[in-house]
């Protein structure tokens, strides 16, 4: 969960009920712990030197799980980007306590107050993770950029890589990294040709202001940030093309928001004083908005939460896998880290590339993957859902008693979903008579952090 951080921990009580009803892990078993410190020190044995090769990482300057480095060079008219991904299957036996414990927690878990990680940090932020202290062993996956935004895997390989520098999202100046910017806007003009959604959520922290109530203040991603996940979204796409010609694989396919979802958003657009077209897509608006108010921002949220959720998918002969989002055929193949299909994945991808038989294990894997990765995704959206549920409460504890505009988004027999005009929430009020569009006032009843609830009442 990075959409919500609280530096302070002033949400600590909460956030551990939180932990304990989903029950996130604490830490690994002593079987899973001492099979990492067996394994980080193996030497890689069936890897090219890329050592020479000057890449770099890009992360926020906390992050040590740096599934990526990257270099990128031109080529003609194109730009090739070699994007090396950690090889955390080199170090994870297959059979062992590790990818038994992977498997049964599919993803790594974020939360404001830490991690729940899905491999120990011995590999995840030591060995395995492409820090600038010393070579490592990666997935390299070279992709190629045409000038309008298209991409296509021109090859993998597994290698030995140094990266040179830990480049931070805070302090780095994109225009200095070089080919960096110009590969990133390649991607936003594929994007645009491709009508893809644009969902740049700001992160949030959860303050205290003068008078001790809590307060959310909106932190927009930094343009750095926009131009890393460029990177992945090319190689994603890259190895999902090569995997899907090839008949095999492990896709991300995710529906458009279905008409009611879209009739909602327009409601809550103008709830939030935003004006969208009629003749807009939901795709031409989003690329109006500016995450960095706080209606644009309350708006992708809410985006988020009317899509119809994306699946896991393995390879079906006579079908196309596809993200309606994205507009595009896609996998996940880039933090093989902190998803476990991802590893899968890039282990197909470099069979693939090099004219290989796609390893047995990987393919019973793309059959077992998507229930287990959509129950880590269900998971996870669930903990998103009850920290978002913490935070607004906290936000409002103190005002009850207040009036507050909002409008109707949408009714079922549970009664009215509202969205407050001036704060980026969502709830529900017991109203009578009112449609979806109508505009109302209510008053705040209660508001629990504990049972993570708000209550409402209308008041005209």
């Amino acid at each position: 969960m990075k959409a919500l951080a609280d530096p302070d921990r002033l949400l600590g009580v909460g956030l551990v009920a939180i932990r304990a009803q989903y029950a996130i892990p604490s830490d690994f078993p002593p079987e899973v712990l001492a099979e990492a410190e067996r394994t980080k020190r193996r030497a890689p044995a069936e890897h090219a030197d890329r050592t020479a090769l000057e890449f770099v990482t890009l992360d926020p300057a906390s992050a040590t799980d740096l599934d990526q480095a990257f270099l990128i060079e031109p080529a003609g008219a194109d730009l090739i980007l070699h994007y090396a991904l950690a090889d955390i299957g080199w170090f994870v036996p297959p059979g062992g306590a590790m990818e038994a414990e992977a498997w049964a927690r599919g993803l790594t878990f974020y939360l404001p107050d830490g991690k729940a990680r899905l491999y120990p940090a011995a590999l995840s932020e030591a060995a395995a993770s492409l820090l600038p202290d010393g070579p490592r062993p990666a997935i390299v996956a070279s992709v190629r950029c045409d000038p309008d935004g298209r991409v296509r895997l021109a090859g993998v390989e597994r290698a030995v890589i140094h990266s040179r520098a830990k480049l931070a999202y805070e302090t780095v100046d994109v225009a200095e990294v070089p080919h960096l910017a110009e590969f990133a806007a390649r991607m936003r003009r594929g994007e645009d040709a491709r009508g893809a959604a644009r969902i740049d959520s700001p992160e949030q922290d959860v303050e205290r202001d003068a008078g001790g109530r809590f307060r959310l203040s909106l932190r927009p991603w930094p343009a750095s940030a926009t131009a890393n996940s460029a990177l992945s979204l090319a190689a994603n796409i890259a190895i999902a093309e090569a995997l899907f010609a090839a008949g095999t694989g492990l896709f991300r396919e995710m529906p458009p928001p279905d008409e009611r979802a879209v009739r909602r958003l327009r409601l809550t657009a103008r709830a939030l004083g935003l004006a969208w077209p009629e003749n807009a897509t939901l795709a031409q608006f989003e690329r109006t908005l500016d995450p960095a108010t706080p209606a644009g921002a309350a708006f992708q949220f809410a985006v988020r939460r009317a899509g119809n959720g994306a699946h896991y998918a393995p390879f079906v002969p006579g079908h196309t896998p596809w993200h309606a989002a994205l507009g595009a055929t896609y996998t996940h193949a880039t933090a093989p880290m902190r998803r476990l299909a991802d590893r899968y994945v890039l282990e197909a991808a470099l069979a693939v590339a090099n004219g290989h038989p796609v390893p047995e294990n990987c393919a019973q894997a793309f059959a077992r993957l998507p229930a287990v990765m959509d129950a880590a995704d269900a998971r996870e959206a669930a903990v998103e859902r009850a920290v978002i549920d913490l935070a607004e409460a906290a936000l409002l504890e103190g005002r009850e008693g207040e009036t507050f505009a909002a409008v109707v988004t949408d009714r079922d027999a549970h009664g009215a979903r509202i969205q407050l005009s001036e704060l980026p929430i969502v709830a529900r009020v017991n109203a009578r008579r009112v449609a979806a569009g109508d505009e109302v006032r209510v008053r705040l009843i209660e508001a629990d952090p504990v049972r993570r609830s708000l209550r409402f009442v209308r008041v005209n």
